[in-house]
């Protein structure tokens, strides 16, 4: 094998753009922290940059013609409407979006010379006119009419204002506001609207989940205040009528989309304002109209905006920072991540049609291939009590549905991408002490995603289980008559199945369960699917290293897939497009998703310096293979310290993936999908240098991006610090060369989480060239797998 000079601690550091000092935020409000915008942009990152509070349902935000998978994207692209729901940063198609409302002027007050149709109505938006803090937005449109918008859980509050505008015959022009009975991917399969004579407008739609099987029926009600109606009707394509009230409409014929609504013009209002209150719910239009009334009685803008306002302050401010830093920046990237790990999933408790229960009802878990690695986790510290009825939600659905999900949105079952990974969840949560769970009932259903295969296995458990237990590996093109899925990810669902049996294997010991080393040996298949004398071949060049996975065949002879292959040099590979043996990355990546085993896996690739040198050349940017972006990517720039090469993981960090053309305060600032709040979590967590294994009782420790930070438990209100010594804001001390725990010399690279439920200190003294702290055998993470107690240490091999 080549070991190629790819030293990270050799690369150029990279400042950051100094501005303001920033303050403590201890100190300061921390909301002018949350930038809502930071992937906006258009380029991918495709957040909810909307008004919500934490975890709500109703999330209203301008929806736009472009980029609007969030609903909002500054992408020069036209406004459409502003509706109340929304999911955030998912890939795929656009999520929600259902029933916008639409205000506009009608030519010589003529209802039917208004505009109708989605994409013909469309207008710009204003230069410079976007303004969004947490629980708050607001713009305006370039023909001058402005919208402000805010929420509590189930309910948008809309502040529409109307210039004053000529008519034609010397009079006020009349508002109209259009409710579009749609959603912003055309997905209605049929709709009801029915307006009043009061304005109120009432109604349902069947729509399609925009990543998973079934329909959803949702429910509004909306109500207008501010301004006399003066003439109510309904819509269909481009022309409108004041008779009848009331209409039904199916989705249309092939490719013709009906388009319709219903609408209320009002007389011109004295100061120009007219609120809209819109409520929500899946349950009935009655419901969504009570939960308008309930929520916002009075229709006081101003009051709601702070109530969710307070909300936010109250959920970011647990943790608190001293930043020692000449920039705001980074605190904006930092709290702003944090931020959108509280978007979803959502609660949508009392307005579950499906099953009547007590139990709390959490939706958009979209999905937990996303979020079990970082997101989930950094709920345990930051928001334990809320983490816990969301796994309460999944075990209520795992009592009526049968199984707990993989993905999840719309009341609708979600496509699932890769392993039974709600698995790791239940397992990080007992770890980590998570309470109010019954954990029998958790027991039992991680057991069944491990033993028995469902029908239909691409929205829940597993598939293959019967080579899975019978050849200790999911083969390529497997035969599997027991249920159906897509027949693809063959390498990936191996290597998650592993873990996710290892994880069930943790539970059970906890629990006493004698069946616990059944699937601790099942945590081994991964090494079933290497293949030592494959090699990486780029642009008719070999990389030089030996022994990657590969697909294989029921009969156990091995086919083939590129180890480049649906990495950045090639292609993406997903569900629907480009399916491969491995999920949206590369086989490069996956490579190192054996988090249990790592011990044995760097025994495979050679010893230390190998492994060293073969995740160097991955993390190079120079060989194009990392999508730094992609979840599989996230625990990579941390598996140096399993090698004694702690320093390395800081560098690759700071040089290479929190860098500013990955992330930066800017609305270009994400480098993919914030997938609900996986890629805030991961900025966040990495900055706070205490990085998370999901499904273990490890954190990783590297020196963080500031001088130090605590965070305080919200239930126990214990308080965990880390600060540091000879912290420099230019990130030249990169390196740990010693620490303390307690006062107490501290040599391990990791920390288990005790440290935060018994409010413990961690200081590190920081230096800018790599030391022998955390180097020693003792002092790396554990490698608990299959394969932990066989393989040897690296003592006396270091490579620094």
């Amino acid at each position: 094998m080549a070991c190629l000079p790819y030293l990270l601690s050799f690369f150029p550091v990279i400042f950051y753009g100094l501005s303001v000092a920033a303050q403590n935020t201890s100190t300061s409000d921390v909301l002018q922290y949350v930038n809502q915008l930071i992937g906006a942009g258009g380029n991918g990152g495709n957040v909810f940059a909307g008004a919500s509070i934490p975890f709500g349902m109703a999330k209203a935000v301008a929806d736009v013609s472009g980029a609007n998978t969030g609903g909002f994207s500054d992408d020069g692209s036209n406004v459409t409407g502003f509706s109340s729901m929304h999911d955030s940063g998912t890939g795929g198609n656009p999520s929600l979006g259902n029933f916008p409302l639409f205000p506009q002027y009608c030519p010589g007050n003529v209802v039917d010379s208004c505009v109708f149709p989605k994409n013909a109505r469309a207008v710009n938006v204003a230069n410079g006119s976007i303004k969004a803090t947490p629980g708050y937005f607001g713009l305006t449109l370039a023909n001058g009419i402005s919208a402000e918008m805010t929420t509590t859980r189930r309910t948008a509050l809309y502040r529409f204002n109307f210039p004053p505008s000529d008519s034609g015959n010397g009079t006020n022009a009349s508002p109209l506001m259009l409710l579009d009975l749609t959603d912003l991917n055309d997905s209605r399969q049929n709709a009801t609207v029915r307006v009043m004579d009061d304005g109120r407008i009432m109604g349902n739609g069947t729509f399609l989940p925009s990543f998973g099987s079934g329909s959803f029926v949702l429910h509004f009600c909306v109500d207008f205040q501010g301004a006399t109606v003066r003439e109510t009707g309904i819509n269909v394509n481009s022309r409108a009528g004041s008779q009848p009230k009331e209409l039904f409409v199916t989705r249309g014929i092939n490719a013709f989309y009906i388009q319709a609504g219903a609408y209320v013009q009002f007389n011109y209002p004295a100061n120009g304002t007219i609120s809209a209150r819109m409520g929500m719910s899946f349950i009935s239009a009655d419901q969504a109209c009570s939960n308008a009334q309930s929520e916002i009685p009075d229709w006081d803008f101003e009051a709601v905006r702070n109530t969710a306002a307070d909300a936010w302050r109250d959920k970011l401010s647990v943790v608190s920072v001293q930043p020692g830093l000449n920039s705001t920046d980074m605190l904006k990237i930092f709290y702003t991540g944090l931020y959108r790990t509280m978007m979803s999933p959502q609660d949508y408790t009392g307005e579950n049609p499906l099953w009547q229960s007590t139990e709390p009802y959490f939706d958009s878990f979209y999905c937990i291939w996303d979020s079990f690695r970082t997101d989930l986790p950094l709920l345990t510290l930051t928001d334990p009590g809320n983490l816990s009825r969301m796994l309460r939600s999944l075990l209520d659905t795992y009592a009526h549905l049968g199984w707990l999900p993989d993905c999840r949105m719309s009341l609708c079952k979600g496509f699932t991408q890769g392993g039974s990974n709600a698995d790791v969840v239940f397992a990080d949560a007992y770890i980590k002490n998570i309470s109010n769970i019954d954990w029998q009932v958790a027991w039992q259903a991680v057991v069944r995603d491990a033993e028995d295969e469902p029908l239909d296995w691409s929205v829940e458990g597993r598939g293959g289980l019967q080579s899975w237990k019978a050849l200790n590996y999911i083969p390529y093109l497997d035969y599997d008559y027991l249920g159906f899925g897509t027949n693809s990810r063959s390498i990936s669902r191996t290597l998650e199945y592993s873990y996710n049996d290892f994880t069930i294997s943790e539970l059970g010991q906890a629990l006493g369960k004698n069946e616990s080393t059944k699937y601790l040996a099942r945590s081994g298949n991964w090494q079933n699917i290497f293949k030592a004398d494959q090699r990486s071949i780029i642009n008719g060049t070999d990389t030089g290293f030996v022994g990657f996975f590969q697909p294989k065949f029921l009969n156990g002879t091995w086919g083939f897939q590129d180890p480049i292959e649906c990495s950045p040099l090639v292609s993406f590979c997903s569900l629907t497009s480009n399916p491969r043996e491995t999920f949206e990355s590369s086989i490069w990546e996956y490579q190192f998703f054996v988090p249990h085993d790592m011990s044995k896996l760097i025994e495979l690739y050679g010893g230390p310096q190998s492994f060293v040198s073969r995740l160097q050349y991955l993390h190079d940017p120079s060989t194009g293979l990392s999508d730094f972006g992609n979840e599989v990517s996230f625990l990579t720039p941390f598996q140096y310290h399993y090698a004694s090469r702690p320093g390395l993981s800081a560098s690759t960090l700071h040089n290479v993936f929190i860098v500013p053309s990955r992330y930066s305060d800017t609305e270009d600032g994400l480098p993919g999908n914030d997938d609900s709040g996986a890629g805030g979590s991961f900025v966040a967590l990495s900055m706070m240098g205490l990085f998370p294994v999901a499904g273990q009782d490890v954190y990783l420790i590297t020196a963080p991006f500031f001088e130090s930070w605590s965070i305080r438990n919200p239930l126990s209100n214990v308080t965990a610090t880390v600060t540091t010594v000879n912290f420099d804001p230019g990130y030249q001390n990169i390196y740990v060369q010693s620490a303390t725990l307690n006062g107490e010399v501290y040599t391990k690279n990791w920390i288990g989480h005790d440290f935060f439920a018994q409010g413990m200190t961690l200081e590190l003294t920081l230096g800018s060239t790599e030391s022998d702290w955390g180097t020693s055998d003792e002092d790396l993470p554990p490698s608990p797998g299959a394969y932990g107690s066989q393989t040897r240490r690296w003592s006396g091999m270091k490579v620094f």
